[in-house]
């Protein structure tokens, strides 16, 4: 709920300000697409599941599930990755030079990012890799407990891990490294902290957002990376149930993050669900007998 609510008012803010988007905020776009992408297509099938005690459908739904997931999982990782990029780029170069990143540029880094998740989800369809019940019954994913005795599921997993997992974090690691170290050396050059401009406030609360994001995604699914990863050489009898239940419930928590962090360092992002809660609000405001005093929300709205 938290997931669909969240991302959902993230959209509608994106496409009542369609026209004012910069060309970076298209990727913030492209990641809450993607979460109320798994929050739709998954979260149904694996609540009913676990009301059940047992996976509902047969191989069919379990494939569908599991491909949805690496689908939408690897597609958050990588535009976390051009995210971290972009802000790179633009951190380190001129203004003239950062005005090049246009809106094409941007649609057709998506475009590709989506192509990229959609091959690395169809590859176990294709015969390289393999999809399968988690340990705990109530949801799908990379077979992994099979990889430890097949070449073939061995190459894959080593393959997605490095292509889709260790890079990418690497690379966003390493990006935001550059920037902290730019924005470091800019404000040593600058004695007097109000002397410091308004470009440069927002351009460090830009980055800051955008390294909370990829910490709250990065630290959601490293558990259940190192509880597959362990699965990979030993039995999956060797962990308990709930040992793997936890740290899969804790990555798809994932998508839930993201506009609670846009809310509290995006004054735009905050007045805009301002207006959303006025606007599917406004009959009970209308009705009430209490004055406008009482309703800051709807005075903010007035306003």
């Amino acid at each position: 709920i938290l997931t669909i609510l969240g991302n959902s008012a993230v959209l509608a803010t994106a496409v009542k300000r369609s026209s004012l988007l910069k060309s970076p905020e298209l990727l913030t776009v492209n990641l809450a697409v993607a979460d109320i992408g798994m929050a739709l297509s998954m979260y149904p099938l694996a609540i009913a599941s676990a009301w059940n005690h047992a996976w509902l459908g047969g191989d069919a739904s379990c494939v569908y599930y599991a491909l949805m997931g690496f689908l939408f999982g690897v597609c958050s990782m990588m535009t976390l990755c051009a995210m971290a990029v972009i802000r790179f780029l633009v951190t380190n170069s001129s203004k003239s030079n950062s005005n090049k990143i246009t809106k094409n540029t941007v649609c057709i880094l998506i475009a590709f990012i989506w192509l990229y998740s959609l091959l690395w989800a169809i590859l176990p369809l294709l015969g390289w890799g393999y999809y399968g019940p988690e340990p705990f019954g109530i949801s799908c994913t990379i077979a992994w407990s099979k990889f430890h005795n097949s070449s073939n599921g061995f190459s894959f997993i080593l393959s997605m891990f490095l292509l889709c997992t260790v890079l990418p974090a690497l690379t966003i690691v390493a990006c935001y490294l550059g920037i902290a170290w730019k924005v470091h050396k800019a404000y040593q050059e600058i004695q007097n902290i109000d002397r410091i401009p308004n470009a440069a406030k927002l351009e460090k609360k830009l980055t800051l957002m955008a390294v909370l994001i990829s910490v709250g995604f990065l630290s959601s699914w490293t558990p259940y990376a190192a509880a597959s990863f362990w699965s990979i050489f030993n039995s999956s009898d060797s962990l308990q149930p709930v040992v793997t239940l936890l740290p899969c419930l804790f990555a798809k928590s994932s998508t839930a993050y993201n506009p609670f962090i846009y809310y509290v360092f995006s004054k735009t992002f905050r007045c805009e669900v301002k207006k959303l809660q006025c606007c599917c609000g406004w009959r009970v405001h209308y009705f009430s007998s209490d004055n406008s005093a009482e309703h800051p929300v709807s005075t903010t709205c007035s306003g």
